[in-house]
């Protein structure tokens, strides 16, 4: 017993040194990336401290996960070193065999050096000598399977047809992108258009608007829509960049301002999101939140208050975000 605990002892101490560091900077790199990725994509609908707390736990998770294989990995390599120790290999021995040598070796089929002459040929050009070495057991697997798989290939493409050949695949995105263009409007008379789009003002409307602007919109305008310096400007004022009114609205987050911040939205929104997006925003207005940006553009007054002489063409809508 006090030999085997002696060795389990000797075997930490033998690893502990320089594989510490490389395991804990691994461990570090692990958990910033994957974790703060996959709290995007789950938890992309929460904002402000939900969003910070949600990706605190997910943290939090991927750190365990990452502990408990770095206590696995030492765990293996301690065991490791206590069964070749027990069977008198030196700890010289012990560091020289490793599993990516044994790897290396049995992917590669490489003769010793010191048995070259077992596959050395009787052929000498100008002191140069011929080895006939086999070829390596990763290229002939390799091989075999391109054979595999061009079987299956001719099989499933070309016998039994369950599986499109590329071109059939482009007719088929083809027919999808069509399918999606109708779904969201297309060449349709009723689908909402920047010529036909009217504010909605029904509950359910301005809370989906609500939710899209959080998730979208935030970043450059705030959640109180008063604007950040230098991405996007206050919304909740009179005055726009682009026009007011829920035409010019819904025309730049579809199209977005070129040379701004405000990309065009209408391949990521359908044009029932953005006339939401659109009516959240012209409700937002006269709030007067804390830290606003200073107003911008020009006094949008709708044309149903001036008179016609006095009234100005509507330019594009809403602020670059």
């Amino acid at each position: 017993m006090n030999k085997t605990i002696n060795t389990f002892q000797a075997a930490l101490q033998a690893i502990a040194p320089g594989r510490r560091f490389k395991l804990l900077i691994l461990s570090l790199l692990l958990l910033c990336a994957p974790a703060k990725t996959f709290a995007q994509n789950v938890g992309s609908t929460a904002s402000g401290n939900e969003s910070f707390i949600f990706y605190l736990v997910i943290s939090l998770v991927f750190f365990v996960m990452i502990l408990v294989l770095v206590v696995a990995i030492y765990t293996l390599s301690i065991l490791k070193m206590i069964i070749k120790s027990e069977r008198g290999q030196t700890e010289e021995e012990v560091e020289t065999e490793t599993w990516w040598d044994k790897l290396k070796l049995k992917m590669t089929d490489a003769v010793p050096v010191e048995q070259e002459e077992t596959v050395l040929l009787t052929h000498e050009y100008d002191g140069i000598k011929e080895l006939d070495n086999h070829l390596p057991p990763w290229w002939k697997w390799l091989f075999y399977a391109t054979i595999i798989f061009a079987v299956f290939y001719l099989a499933v493409h070309h016998v039994w047809k369950t599986a499109p050949l590329q071109i059939q695949e482009y007719q088929n995105e083809l027919l999808a992108a069509a399918q999606l263009e109708e779904e969201r409007g297309g060449d349709d008379e009723d689908a909402i258009n920047e010529d036909n789009v009217t504010f909605s003002n029904e509950v359910a409307v301005i809370e989906k608007g609500k939710q899209l602007y959080d998730v979208n919109c935030v970043a450059c305008h705030r959640n109180d829509a008063g604007g950040l310096p230098g991405l996007g400007p206050n919304l909740t004022d009179e005055y726009w960049l682009h026009g007011g009114g829920i035409k010019n609205i819904f025309k730049t987050i579809q199209n977005g301002v070129q040379g701004t911040s405000m990309i065009s939205w209408k391949t990521q929104m359908s044009p029932e999101d953005m006339r939401s997006v659109a009516s959240y925003v012209m409700t937002v207005e006269g709030t007067n939140p804390p830290n606003a940006r200073e107003p911008q553009g020009e006094r949008y007054v709708p044309e149903a208050e001036v008179a016609p002489e006095e009234a100005t063409p509507e330019s594009d809508s809403l602020p670059a975000e």
